[in-house]
């Protein structure tokens, strides 16, 4: 819920209300003059659709000129770093950027922070985030200065919307078992849409932007408890040879549930001690890996765009929610409210049509939602409704992306290929504030690409193999035979006769290992 509150803070905290011209001597300090006013319209150029230029205005020889100084439309907010700065015209690049900032500092958590909880621990990852995400929250609230705030932001991302959510995910996927991951896993993302929410209801209540930012920062109280009430995942004890911790917190878990079963300590105990004292003797595997191979390279190539497809619209639609018009906490809290339906759609849907099937019709449908929005008329009911139509649909198949690509990749290089699926997912996220300045030059234009690459990516995952039913590949080889000749072209629904070397009974107990392959999503 942090993660998703902290992520879209920015929305509300460095909103751009409509802005014009400030005219010297119609406008003063005290009053500004009427944006209809005849003074007003003689002295600021109109746009093709008849409203007011935001930038330029006329000067004594009837010219054209740029503006240094802006009036804001303060119909629903009165206090913003956008206003404080002037982060418009010529400076909106600022604006852009500081999200940019964000989604580098998010990308650099997932990385480091990932790799650091599988050393030392979920618990000890998250209790700190939370910590940090408390204190740098707070703090980032009454940075006066823009590349001093930038920094601080860049930090804030780091334990905000990625230290606390990355290790929490992980431990909470490593406690249930593989019947109950694709319900638990898109119920844990149920959250982030809630803190999406909870950024459009404080924003609404709070119009100074600092008291808004530290109210957002002060949320990471709820995780401080944790340090407490939270137990570390106990599938990370026993991959550390640390089985005895295990089996009391699987037993406490027992006695919880009200579960007459009593687990065997001893037996338990000596059999994590010989599993941690095995050693691997599979030669090691690298990124390069997933190359080498041309049905695998092909199925690794697909999912990074898929990745990079999914977070582009999903973060471009949810951070041009600003752009909207009608009232903007409102349109925002609608933007998570419709995720809602998204996900349990996908936990019902994903075990009876496959994943192939569910993910391509969605970002196909997302994708022409896009495009279709752009060139609906600007401002009207209709375009709005097909805009969060698209962001239902993206927002099911980000959801399902994950569990899609675990499934596709073999056992020795799955964490491997997740991560470069993620780390293309937040190339994107850092590039989609930028795409956005785009509307510059047409309005038009941000939304296309964003539909246009949805488009070709969903119409490219019809050439993924079905997984629905089918054993996960364990080896390289294993990966490149997986899914040969099977395409939404050559099979019906997603259905087909397994013709892969192995069987679902040749599949082997699920042991009692750290989950590393889902420790890069974010």
């Amino acid at each position: 819920m942090t993660a998703g509150l902290h992520m879209l803070s920015l929305v509300t905290v460095a909103a751009v209300p409509e802005h014009r011209c400030w005219i010297d001597g119609i406008d003063t300090d005290e009053v500004s003059a009427a944006w209809n006013s005849s003074e007003i319209l003689e002295a600021i150029p109109k746009l093709a659709n008849g409203g007011l230029h935001n930038c330029l205005m006329y000067n004594d020889f009837n010219q054209t000129i740029a503006c240094d100084k802006w009036v804001f439309d303060t119909r629903y907010r009165t206090s913003s770093r956008a206003i404080d700065w002037n982060l418009v015209c010529n400076q909106r690049w600022k604006g852009a950027l500081a999200q940019t900032v964000y989604m580098l500092g998010v990308f650099t958590g997932a990385v480091y922070l990932g790799r650091l909880a599988d050393k030392v621990g979920r618990k000890t990852v998250f209790c700190w985030s939370g910590a940090l995400q408390l204190i740098l929250g707070v703090i980032v609230s009454f940075i006066p200065e823009y590349w001093t705030f930038l920094v601080v932001t860049f930090f804030y991302a780091i334990f905000g919307s990625a230290g606390a959510y990355i290790p929490a995910f992980v431990l909470t996927m490593e406690l249930v078992g593989p019947s109950k991951r694709t319900a638990c896993g898109i119920s844990f993302q149920c959250a982030f849409a809630i803190g999406i929410m909870l950024v459009a209801g404080w924003g609404a209540l709070i119009d100074n932007r600092q008291i808004l930012q530290a109210v957002y920062g002060l949320h990471g109280l709820l995780l401080i408890p944790h340090i407490w009430i939270m137990d570390e995942s106990p599938r990370w004890l026993w991959g550390q040879g640390r089985p005895k911790e295990a089996v009391d917190i699987v037993q406490k878990a027992l006695k919880i549930n009200k579960s007459d079963e009593v687990l065997d300590r001893a037996v338990l105990v000596s059999k994590g001690k010989i599993e941690s004292s095995k050693t691997t003797e599979e030669p090691s595997v690298s990124t390069l890996d997933l190359f080498k191979t041309p049905n695998l390279r092909n199925k690794t190539l697909n999912i990074c765009l898929c990745y990079f497809a999914n977070s582009l619209v999903y973060y471009g639609l949810t951070l041009s929610t600003g752009k909207l018009e009608g009232n903007p906490y409102l349109i925002t809290a609608v933007f998570g409210l419709v995720e809602f339906p998204s996900y349990a759609a996908v936990i019902y849907f994903l075990d009876i049509w496959g994943r192939r099937l569910l993910m391509t019709s969605m970002m196909i449908v997302g994708g022409a939602a896009c495009i279709i929005a752009a060139f609906m008329p600007p401002g009207s009911i209709l375009s709005t409704v097909i805009v969060i139509a698209g962001k239902l649909f993206i927002a099911g198949s980000f959801a399902i992306i994950y569990n899609y690509s675990a499934e596709l990749f073999p056992t020795v290089v799955r964490n491997t290929g997740i991560g470069l699926g993620a780390m293309c997912a937040r190339l994107s996220g850092a590039l989609t504030p930028l795409i956005t300045l785009l509307d510059s030059f047409d309005p038009k234009i941000p939304a296309v690409i964003f539909g246009f690459v949805a488009l070709v990516s969903g119409f490219l995952c019809c050439f993924l193999p079905e997984t629905m039913n089918q054993p996960m590949p364990e080896s390289l080889s294993d990966g490149e035979n997986y899914g040969k000749g099977d395409t939404c072209f050559t099979s019906c629904l997603g259905k087909k006769e397994n013709n892969d070397p192995y069987t679902v009974d040749d599949k082997a107990a699920e042991s009692m290992v750290p989950l590393d392959d889902i420790s890069k999503k974010v």
